[in-house]
């Protein structure tokens, strides 16, 4: 990254330095949590020279329903805040993996619960970022006391900012009991997620994840880790209820999400998981992934929106590094 550039903001309508971005104290989202998030990753590969964004369009169609769970419109299409990702990207001068933070939000400064009748305003920030957890080794995880959040309450396949405090409570237990992260149950006591992470379990060569009626973020990594089980590594994948018991019985347990990206499980409430390290499964996942991420897969290379124009077109002609 150029240390000479600032990051930029698209804030409010333009596009301004980040250390410019400022909200009101008094601002609706603030204090009532009304606003919705996208957590968007991109990822540097040096021999291209190239930053690529890992699955915006599908991050700004999401981000447009939980717009829309809020009474909320973006101001412009999917399409169109990808190309305005990118610039800001490359008007940053990053050249690192980075994260990007799309949020609408409410932003009329008012006393007063409520969703209609208030602006909506839309921030994007981008900013060079490495890993969200350690994915070198093995997790030691615990089940949460608390319940995840019901989509009759608030709904989780929404990234709602105020429904992140349900996540922040369970990831406080989980870390000052001395655990790395936590796992979540609904309200019928099946497995949910992590705090922030969706779930995957290996039991006797099928993979299987909670369904999306199971109170979870409909994720984008989810999906994609789907994909390359079923299409790339031969392994067949079910979406069906998961019992709390199961998590200590399973032969390998997985988190995953843009912030976390593939996280190998060791141990949940004290019971060893499998061999208790990252196992074969996890470890061909994670080596898969970085490479779809990072463009070097031209099988998936639409998954990745490259940032700059003269690296994109001094590598047009380029063969991709790794074929699956």
């Amino acid at each position: 990254m150029n240390e000479q550039l600032p990051l930029l903001c698209y804030f409010e309508g333009k596009v301004v330095p980040l250390s410019e971005a400022k909200v009101g104290i008094l601002t609706h989202a603030f204090s009532y949590g009304t606003g919705c998030f996208e957590g968007i990753r991109a990822y540097f590969n040096t021999e291209h020279d190239q930053l690529y964004v890992f699955h915006p369009l599908e991050h700004y169609r999401r981000l447009q329903q939980s717009a829309g769970i809020l009474l909320m419109t973006l101001p412009f299409s999917p399409e169109q805040l990808v190309q305005k990702t990118t610039e800001l990207l490359s008007g940053s001068g990053i050249r690192t993996d980075a994260y990007i933070r799309p949020m609408m939000y409410k932003a009329d400064e008012i006393i007063g619960v409520r969703l209609h009748n208030l602006r909506s305003e839309l921030y994007i920030t981008v900013q060079p970022f490495g890993n969200y957890i350690d994915i070198d080794r093995a997790l030691d995880v615990c089940t949460s006391s608390w319940k995840r959040i019901d989509d009759n309450m608030i709904p989780a396949r929404g990234k709602i900012t105020g429904a992140y405090v349900n996540s922040a409570f369970a990831k406080s237990e989980a870390q000052l009991s001395g655990y790395d992260e936590a796992i979540m149950l609904d309200n019928s006591g099946h497995v949910s997620e992590g705090s922030a992470e969706n779930l995957f379990i290996l039991r006797g060569g099928t993979v299987y994840t909670p369904p999306v009626t199971a109170n979870i973020l409909e994720g984008i990594t989810r999906a994609t880790i789907i994909t390359l089980l079923r299409e790339e590594l031969g392994v067949p994948v079910v979406e069906r209820e998961i019992d709390r018991t199961e998590l200590y019985v399973c032969d390998e347990l997985l988190l995953c999400g843009t912030g976390a990206q593939i996280a190998p499980v060791g141990s949940v409430d004290h019971r060893q998981v499998g061999g208790g390290g990252v196992g074969d499964l996890g470890r061909a996942l994670q080596t898969l992934y970085f490479d779809v991420v990072r463009g070097n897969v031209p099988k998936y290379a639409h998954w990745c929106a490259p940032v700059y124009e003269e690296a994109r077109q001094t590598n047009s002609e380029k063969p991709l590094a790794v074929a699956y």
